[in-house]
């Protein structure tokens, strides 16, 4: 395999989808000897196999707003590789969504699931539509115009969709509804449901008190814990707070959340009423993190800027993809930091990615850190075929258990001659091993 030849190839062929194209090197750049070392994955070309979508489907969805006026979006499923089962990843509703940001997201979460140990393949979808400002039954509209063209290829044993930005329970309850009516049956379609009718507990939670406990497996490996450790957390969403949860259950102490707008310093820690209060700024139609500071005055508003200035132990960034850069890289180790850890997907500039495995820093990336809350979906999926529903103590049980079967995976096939883990090389050969063994068994389809 010559990484350089096939970024070229790709490049000419996907000009500008920069995201997608960054997560493809990636993956392959820690592959690479791994991949020439077996004669049988050139034979069956698996790297020209893996790296392009099985299909896309880009579709328009027409809608009506409360005006009485009607709006179009875009929106697309990426239906990347089913080698290890049925098509899984989440839907995300964003302005920013377009066919390159989907298709990295769905690129990874191939290798994502695959270390999870359970039966999904790799997907992704979305559309540009916003639903922040938009009433509920503006939303509940547009939900069911995207299912009209969705419904047609996707099904429980084919193509499971999910959560993801901007699609909470109440999206994917709409969702749900005009399936049901489309397809005329109730199957466990879509993950992330609501208690009432099919939905697993800590669902919410999963990817952020996944990123804990692999955060926390991380530290185990330098005889350490959260216990005393500052923790700094960026986004203020659902992963943000299942990881303020967990940091602060596991004796750390949150001070940092961020927003679009700046970030907050909170020295005396965020915990308790405080964590609780995320849930009603993300709640909110305003998608900023400000009004923190209004409401506990110990806190201090760092207008347009990033957390990763401040004195942490401990980083967990849960936002969007590379919002941590190489200066930040920087200051963070500069501070004391020793552990870095991946709630978001890709996060992490590649040069920061670089810093941190230079300066032999704890580094953990998405695709292993942040795979709580697809293992939880899978988890929901299985609730749904055997039609139960098991406590959250068993999902959180199950879920602990799965986030450190993924981090004995990379410590497996990570760990360097002087006893340094590289979590990012060991996340993606123990990922890819899985799927491109599954693909030379099933023949070339």
């Amino acid at each position: 395999m010559n990484v350089e030849k096939i970024m070229l190839d790709l490049e000419k062929k996907h000009p500008g989808e920069v995201e997608y194209l960054q997560a493809v090197r990636e993956v392959l750049e820690n592959i690479e000897d791994v991949y020439n070392d077996n004669p049988q994955f050139e034979t069956a070309n698996v790297v020209d196999r893996i790296v392009e979508p099985d299909r896309v489907l880009t579709f328009k969805v027409p809608w009506v707003d409360d005006d009485g006026k009607v709006n179009v979006n875009l929106a697309y499923r990426i239906q990347f590789n089913n080698a290890l089962g049925p098509y899984k990843g989440g839907l995300r509703f964003h302005p920013s969504v377009n066919l390159s940001i989907l298709k990295f997201l769905g690129f990874e979460q191939i290798f994502k699931n695959s270390l999870t140990t359970l039966p999904m393949g790799g997907a992704k979808g979305g559309s540009d539509f916003n639903p922040k400002g938009k009433s509920d039954a503006e939303i509940m509209r547009f939900c069911q115009s995207f299912m009209l063209e969705l419904w047609r290829i996707i099904g429980p044993e084919t193509d499971v969709p999910a959560g993801d930005i901007g699609v909470g329970s109440k999206e994917i309850g709409y969702l749900y509804g005009m399936y049901k009516k489309l397809a005329a049956e109730n199957t466990g379609i879509l993950t992330g449901k609501g208690l009432n009718w099919g939905g697993s507990l800590i669902r919410p939670e999963a990817t952020g008190f996944g990123n804990v406990y692999f955060a926390n497996e991380m530290l185990k490996t330098k005889n350490e814990s959260f216990s005393g450790k500052r923790v700094g957390i960026s986004g203020f969403g659902n992963v943000a707070w299942g990881a303020a949860l967990k940091v602060t259950e596991l004796g750390g102490k949150v001070v940092t959340i961020s927003g679009p707008d700046g970030y907050v310093y909170d020295e005396k820690g965020i915990s308790e009423d405080k964590i609780e209060y995320m849930l009603e700024l993300r709640a909110s139609n305003e998608d900023i993190v400000k009004p923190y500071s209004y409401e506990f005055p110990s806190a201090q508003f760092h207008e347009g800027k990033r957390p990763w200035e401040e004195k942490v132990d401990v980083a967990l960034p849960c936002a969007t993809q590379n919002e941590l850069d190489k200066e930040d890289a920087e200051k963070l180790i500069e501070n004391g930091c020793i552990c870095v850890c991946e709630g978001a997907n890709m996060p992490c500039t590649p040069e920061a990615v670089e810093v941190f495995i230079e300066n032999k820093i704890l580094f953990a990336p998405g695709k292993a850190a942040n795979a709580g809350g697809v293992a939880t979906s899978g988890l929901e999926m299985s609730q749904n075929s055997m039609k139960l529903q098991w406590t959250g103590e068993e999902v959180d049980e199950k879920l602990h258990w799965i986030m450190s079967s993924i981090h004995q995976s990379c410590v497996d096939h990570g760990t360097e001659e002087d006893g340094f883990v590289n979590y990012v090389r060991g996340a993606n050969i123990a990922g890819f091993l899985k799927v491109a063994n599954s693909m030379i068994d099933h023949g070339v389809i």
